[in-house]
């Protein structure tokens, strides 16, 4: 009997990125959950940078191949001295996607504090010089990801509300400025999802295929009531009207299995916040390893495509 191709690869010398990659004096301690995008040849990973004390920074790191990457010298400048950037962050940024939307480049992340979880906008054309927009969410927000292209005229994002602090669903929101959301549509919701009964958020930036928006999405499930589990899914969203899924893969295409998957500051957890496609349809996909270290795993568009029909 012959076994099922898988859907995704891992790269065999995982991890690609470690917190003892950062220069030294840093701090950082781990690197995980950090978007990439592909831009002028060169790889540029954003990087989800923390120290010993959990402060979060974003990090710039490059690579000319997609699997080495070296961080710049000090991270990206956030706006610290700002009242309202100051109160609302407490020095707890985290998970910036990268999108590139019309010329410009922009990057939702996490920003934490006693009010919560919101997102937050960060802007470039150039990736040396960063401009903060301001928090673009409400509280109790996470997961926050840019479509590549307006829909119908607006931009549209995918997010996590929390209704709890062990629940939460995928919903899609529009906006004529990137500033002001709303319109807001449910997309999947968890029970959707058999083997991520607790939560799931989007992952990557979109993919846009003839059939539509391939979106790979985290899932999170209870193991014996113990600890949480996070692998992730494929889904396709309907081009024009993105909160309806025309279809969704029954299996999760990566689970935790090496033991930098299953060991770490969070045991039990494989988190995307990039995808690059590369122009023969093969998909980088970058990802956390136990909230410790960045990974790369491959796959096609084809091979999610028909994740999303046949599997």
């Amino acid at each position: 009997m012959s076994l099922r191709a898988s859907i995704v690869d891992r790269y065999p010398q995982n991890p690609i990125l470690t917190g003892a990659d950062f220069p030294p004096g840093s701090g950082i301690v781990r690197v995980f959950n950090s978007g990439v995008i592909k831009w002028r040849g060169r790889y540029i990973m954003a990087c989800r940078a923390e120290d010993q004390a959990l402060v979060g920074r974003i990090w710039i790191a490059e690579s000319t191949d997609g699997v080495h990457f070296v961080p710049r010298p000090a991270p990206v400048a956030m706006p610290e001295d700002d009242p309202e950037y100051a109160e609302y962050t407490a020095g707890m940024i985290y998970d910036p996607r990268i999108t590139e939307l019309e010329g410009r480049f922009y990057l939702v992340h996490a920003a934490h504090s006693a009010h919560t979880c919101r997102l937050s906008l960060v802007e470039t054309a150039d990736f040396e010089h960063f401009k903060w927009l301001g928090f673009i969410s409400e509280t109790d927000n996470r997961n926050g990801v840019l479509f590549p292209e307006k829909i119908q005229g607006l931009y549209a994002r995918l997010d996590r509300p929390n209704p709890g602090a062990e629940f939460g669903d995928i919903w899609v929101s529009y906006s004529p400025d990137l500033i002001f959301w709303g319109r807001s549509r449910c997309v999947l919701r968890n029970c959707q999802v058999r083997w991520a009964w607790a939560k799931v958020g989007p992952g990557a930036v979109p993919i846009k295929t003839p059939e539509g928006w391939l979106v790979i999405f985290h899932g999170v499930r209870w193991q014996c009531k113990s600890h949480y589990v996070y692998q992730l899914g494929v889904c396709l969203l309907d081009l024009e009207e993105p909160h309806r899924i025309i279809r969704l893969a029954k299996e999760a295409i990566l689970e935790p299995r090496e033991l930098y998957e299953l060991v770490g500051q969070t045991p039990s957890v494989v988190f995307t916040s990039g995808a690059v496609v590369e122009d023969d349809g093969e998909v980088k996909l970058y990802y956390g390893g136990a909230d410790t270290v960045m990974c790369l795993a491959t796959t096609s568009v084809e091979r999610l495509l028909d994740a999303c029909h046949n599997r």
